[in-house]
Formats: C-alpha cells, sequence, structure tokens
C-alpha cells in the first residue's frame, strides 16, 4: 500500500470490480475519453472486467486509489507500459465522480511518481492525455512533469479525432 497526502493506492480487490465497472466503465462517453481501448459491452462475471488483476507480478502495475478522508474506493490507477531497458513507463488514472474536483489526481500521480522513481527504479515517466482534459493536464503538472509534444488527431473519441498531449517527467527532476 503507497500513501500520500489524500489517497493510498493499494492493490485491486474482487469488491471493487462492481463498483469501477459501474461507475466509470459504463459510463462511455468518459470511458472513451480515459482509455485507448475501445468500450465493448461486458459479459458478466469478474473474469471479463476490465478491472481485473490478470497477474499481479507483471505490467502494469494496476491500483485501487482510496480516498484517505472517507476511507472510500475512488478510482483506478495504473503504471503501464514499464519499458525495462529504458526505464522509462506511462502512468495513468480515473476517478469515480463523486471523487473528481477534490484535488486527488495530483496526490494520485505524485504517488504513482514516488512507485515509479523511488520503488521501480525508473528514469522516465509519461503521461499521454487529451488536449482538453484539463484535469489530468493540472494533476500532472503540479506533480513536475513538462509539456513535451502534442500529437494531432492522434485519438478516436466519441466520433471524432482528437488531440493528445504528452507530458514527461525524468527521475534527476523528481529527485530535486
Amino acid at each position: 500500500m503507497l500513501r500520500g497526502e489524500r489517497v493510498i493506492l493499494r492493490g485491486r480487490q474482487d469488491s471493487d470490480l462492481p463498483v469501477l465497472e459501474a461507475e466509470i466503465y459504463e459510463d462511455v462517453p468518459t470511458w472513451s475519453r480515459s482509455d485507448n481501448r475501445p468500450w465493448r459491452p461486458l459479459s458478466g462475471g469478474p473474469d471479463t472486467s476490465p478491472y481485473r488483476v490478470l497477474d499481479p507480478k507483471f505490467d502494469p502495475a494496476v491500483f485501487s486509489v482510496v480516498e484517505l478522508a472517507s476511507d472510500e474506493l475512488a478510482g483506478d490507477a495504473v503504471l503501464w507500459g514499464v519499458d525495462l531497458h529504458n526505464r522509462s513507463a506511462h502512468l495513468g488514472l480515473t476517478l469515480r465522480p463523486a471523487f473528481r474536483g477534490r484535488g486527488l489526481g495530483s496526490d494520485v500521480v505524485r504517488v504513482l511518481c514516488r512507485y515509479g522513481f523511488e520503488l521501480r527504479g525508473l528514469h522516465r515517466l509519461q503521461v499521454e492525455t487529451l488536449a482538453d482534459n484539463e484535469a489530468m493536464l493540472h494533476a500532472a503538472t503540479q506533480a513536475g512533469f513538462a509539456r513535451e509534444g502534442l500529437r494531432r488527431q492522434a485519438g478516436w473519441v466519441n466520433g471524432e479525432f482528437v488531440d493528445e498531449v504528452i507530458l514527461g517527467q525524468l527521475a534527476p527532476d523528481w529527485f530535486r
């Protein structure tokens, strides 16, 4: 379990699956904006859940976000695409609707950075987000990420192509 100022990142529990599915996955417009995989209807059961952890020993590192103040499940966080040769990875998060706008995202990003840089020994972390995702842009910037580029019309989201922003942070900047 990893603790931030406002959140705890812990391993995924079976009881998290129905909540994440109902409040994040079944919100199709939001899912389509927060994940690069296409939305598909679930056929039921924990084995088909997109939030199920297949093997916790391998990439990606999947966490459930718990708000400290309420001790409630607040969302999903992940460190993915771990490249051990180049010591880099990507990170992402999605919060349940009731937990958005509380400043939890910045804390989640900081905890993921601590995990990636301090515990995993990575050199570079990267965030890719939609250009109009002000919440993620703010959370990443607050955690020390720098905007590195724009991928024009790189995402197919809810029937249109949209721009993506790439942000990065290096270990020496984190440790400063």
